[in-house]
């Protein structure tokens, strides 16, 4: 879910070691992998222009097999040029979507856009054929995707500190059982991942998990910058690693280390949350959500670099993080 914002975090973490010797150090830990299709990738990244990142969070589990993995969160990060905010852009994990044929047999067709993950194996594969799926359905092109592992994610969470949260409705966990009582509250790795996962008894249904795991990334960053990381390197180092273990990335052959250098100025409160114009709609017995007339205009927005003004003609759509 937060591949990107894993980086971020780092950052600040910078004035302690310094952003070149961070992004070296961080460079070392993180997996490589030709996670987009090449239909779907930029053809030259341009840290001056403005930048799109494909995030994937892998509800992979232990004993799994690749095509028993559901992508639990996709998201696309859209930095505009002058890296002065940037735009977090959920996708209903129902929405229906024509997916392209995959490179394990899969003949495409029409599914829920969760689905194009496990057609495609899982993992790199998997990641590739969300990606094809992703330029058919908007005619974005990436400038670099990473898969997040949720159980790396929780080290990440807890050698933070915890992140806090304020939980807006009381909603019963259908995983674990536990109660999340409305109010802020500081939250573990195991405890706060478990509630943005959960979507089913909320007012808003997917809606309102999309946007509990977008106040998650802020919540993360939030942290970050609060944690005095200068008097603990073992503890730095420590963050270091598990967020490059929970990590398996894409930078269309950009260095890390220029990549942070770049956002290095995106504060925490730059963030905008977006959510895909949509609507539930049952066919044949089968719950979707299909995209209305706002989400095409939406994918045109980021496009030709206007998503302020998209931003502000659709409140409904937006949430300040």
């Amino acid at each position: 879910m937060l591949g990107v914002g894993l980086a971020l975090a780092l950052l600040a973490a910078g004035a302690v070691v310094g952003l070149k010797a961070l992004g070296h150090r961080y460079e070392r830990t993180v997996a490589r992998e030709q996670l987009l299709d090449a239909d779907a990738r930029r053809d030259r990244t341009n840290l001056d222009g403005e930048l799109n990142y494909l995030l994937v969070g892998s509800d992979r589990r232990p004993g799994a097999a690749g095509d028993d993995q559901r992508s639990d969160a996709i998201l696309v990060v859209h930095v505009p040029a002058d890296t002065k905010r940037a735009y977090v852009v959920s996708f209903p994990r129902d929405l229906l979507v024509n997916i392209p044929p995959g490179p394990n047999g899969y003949g495409g067709g029409s599914d829920k856009i969760n689905a194009a993950y496990e057609h495609g194996g899982g993992g790199e594969s998997g990641v590739q054929l969300l990606s094809a799926t992703l330029t058919r359905l908007t005619d974005l092109r990436f400038d670099g995707a990473a898969l997040i592992d949720f159980a790396g994610l929780r080290q990440v969470i807890d050698l933070l500190g915890g992140v806090r949260m304020c939980v807006d409705t009381k909603v019963r966990s259908i995983h674990t059982g536990t109660l999340f009582s409305p109010g802020c509250q500081e939250m573990d790795g195991a405890r706060v991942l478990d509630y943005v996962r959960q979507r089913y008894d909320l007012p808003g249904g997917d809606y309102d998990r999309q946007r509990h795991q977008q106040q998650l990334l802020r919540a993360m960053l939030d942290r970050a910058g609060e944690t005095n990381l200068r008097r603990d390197p073992v503890r730095l180092d420590r963050l270091i690693r598990a967020v490059g273990a929970s990590l398996t990335v894409d930078t269309n052959g950009v260095p890390l280390e220029e990549l942070l250098l770049t956002l290095r100025d995106l504060p925490p409160d730059a963030l905008t949350g977006v959510q895909v114009p949509s609507r539930p709609q049952t066919i044949d017995g089968i719950s979707y959500v299909v995209l209305d007339g706002g989400g095409t205009a939406l994918f045109a927005a980021v496009r030709s670099a206007r998503m302020p003004a998209w931003a502000q003609a659709n409140p409904r759509w937006v949430t300040r993080l």
